[in-house]
């Protein structure tokens, strides 16, 4: 036959001190009753069974979730989970799942007894794409743009309750905005914690939601703003708008605004960095006698000279006429590589004038069709003969 549970002890008279008392009304009390009826000062039996009592009282006072045990009817210490439980003092609580356990030892879904959460919360950090010219990422510009984001409601100024009335606490968690039950499982009493389905964990109910952002506090709205790009971005980098995010749900402090920068292909000049590219086409006769050459920067026109003979594939160099650092002073340099266009067709007088042009240099023009000429000079070349 069953026998009833026996009734809790009551810890907090054991110790002489209100249900009300902090951490440290409750230490003290420990320290002067210890002292009184520890066994070395006083060797009464019965103070050695009261001193035992004062241990007890104090290993479940001292510890949170041992405490709450206490605070909802239960006994910690009592063997197999003994004390009040949800079937009343005597009565087998219906059996938990594993789950249950987890939640009662390592906290519940909603973080275990941790009070309701805020309804005012930070908001979001939102990012836009923005697209931007090379001039205009590499001397900084004032771009405008458009956002779409959440803002404060205008109206409840974030409290998201009608005018002229206010949050209520949640009658059915009583404001904790969390509902909790002790139960007995195989490993003994435990706690469980859920999120009240009523409030959703807030411990406050909204009676007369405004009607305009309907209790959430904030409103989408699109916004114009203007950001200012300094000189020498880069594709991808990111510029932070402090504060111009998302607002958060209760009209929390508005999240932070990244604007990515992205570069649109220039139909003349590559990036690497801060240094720019181009490539210029110069006739074969202009390499070979040299010329002078007008290149348009992105800020200025420089005149360079290129030297008799260059040869295909030469760079030339404008120091500093690149994109200005972005941190720091002074510009990138502007690389101008060149082509040189050899002529694809000739007339009879180009072609006779170039062939006694090679001769005078020394250089013979052979014909393709020729045998024993170029080709053939070309396999001996390769296979060693002189």
């Amino acid at each position: 036959m069953r026998t009833p549970n026996a009734v809790a002890r009551d810890y907090y008279g054991i110790l002489g001190v209100s249900r009300e008392a902090s951490d440290d009304e409750i230490k003290r009390a420990y320290r002067k009753l210890a002292r009184q009826f520890h066994p070395d000062v006083n060797p009464d039996p019965e103070a050695q069974e009261k001193f035992k009592d004062i241990n007890a009282a104090y290993e479940v006072l001292s510890d949170d979730r041992k405490r709450q045990i206490v605070d909802l009817g239960g006994d910690p210490l009592a063997p197999g989970g003994g004390g009040a439980g949800p079937g009343g003092p005597g009565g087998a609580g219906p059996f938990v799942g594993f789950q249950d356990i987890m939640d009662a030892f390592f906290g519940g879904a909603a973080g275990g007894a941790r009070g309701p959460r805020p309804r005012t919360r930070p908001g979001a950090d939102a990012i836009l794409r923005l697209e931007l010219d090379l001039n205009e990422t590499a001397f900084g510009v004032e771009a405008p743009i458009t956002v779409d984001t959440a803002v404060l409601c205008t109206t409840c100024s974030g409290a998201g309750t009608a005018a002229g009335t206010h949050l209520a606490t949640c009658e059915a968690c009583g404001g904790r905005g969390e509902v909790q039950s002790v139960q007995r499982t195989f490993l003994g009493q435990v706690v469980s914690a859920r999120p009240c389905t009523v409030c959703q964990g807030y411990g406050t109910t909204i009676p007369h939601p405004c009607p305009t952002c309907a209790g959430d506090g904030r409103v989408r709205t699109r916004r114009s703003l203007t950001v200012k790009i300094p000189a020498g971005v880069e594709d991808g980098m990111r510029i932070r708008l402090a504060q111009q995010g998302e607002v958060g749900p209760g009209g929390g402090t508005a999240g932070d605004l990244y604007v990515e920068i992205h570069e649109r292909p220039h139909d003349v000049y590559s990036r690497k960095g801060d240094d720019l590219h181009c490539r210029v086409t110069v006739p074969m006769t202009a390499a070979a006698l040299g010329t002078r050459l007008t290149i348009k920067t992105l800020d200025s026109e420089e005149t360079v000279d290129v030297k008799p003979g260059t040869q295909p594939g030469s760079t030339l160099r404008l120091r500093a006429r690149g994109v200005p650092h972005l941190r720091g002073t002074g510009r990138g340099d502007l690389y101008v590589h060149l082509d040189v266009r050899t002529p694809t067709k000739l007339d009879a007088d180009q072609e006779r004038m170039l062939r006694e042009f090679a001769k005078t240099r020394g250089e013979e023009v052979a014909e393709l069709t020729k045998q024993g000429g170029f080709f053939s000079r070309m396999r001996d070349a390769f296979n060693g003969h002189a």
